[in-house]
């Protein structure tokens, strides 16, 4: 058995970890959403689903370990989510800097804890 490696940087090994950690936390998240908004959650299409992990993933990205396992996902009502995709849309457009716009998130999801 060879003990060479495939043609894979240990760089390209940290950013595929880095994209695993992130999709799972991201997914833990949008269940406990799923779960405290319970019957409202059909409102919302797959674009507002895509979006919404989409937005939790950049501030995943964004914010501490530790400050991440300390939100509260599963305190948010459907306002909270309508609020948190129009911050998405910001972050889309670049219409306001990413960190101011992912602090507003941060804060909103922390206001709920």
């Amino acid at each position: 058995m060879s003990m060479q490696r495939p043609d894979v940087s240990d760089e390209d090994i940290g950013m595929r970890a880095f994209q695993l950690r992130k999709a799972k936390a991201v997914e833990r998240g949008i269940d406990r959403l799923r779960h405290s908004l319970k019957a409202e959650w059909p409102n919302l299409t797959s674009h507002d689903v895509d979006e919404l992990e989409w937005v939790l993933g950049e501030l995943w990205a964004y914010i501490a370990r530790d400050e991440w396992d300390n939100l509260h996902f599963g305190k948010l009502g459907m306002h909270d989510v309508r609020v948190i995709l129009g911050y998405g849309r910001e972050l889309r457009k670049h219409s306001r800097n990413a960190v101011e716009v992912l602090g507003d998130v941060g804060t909103l999801v922390r206001s709920k804890g």
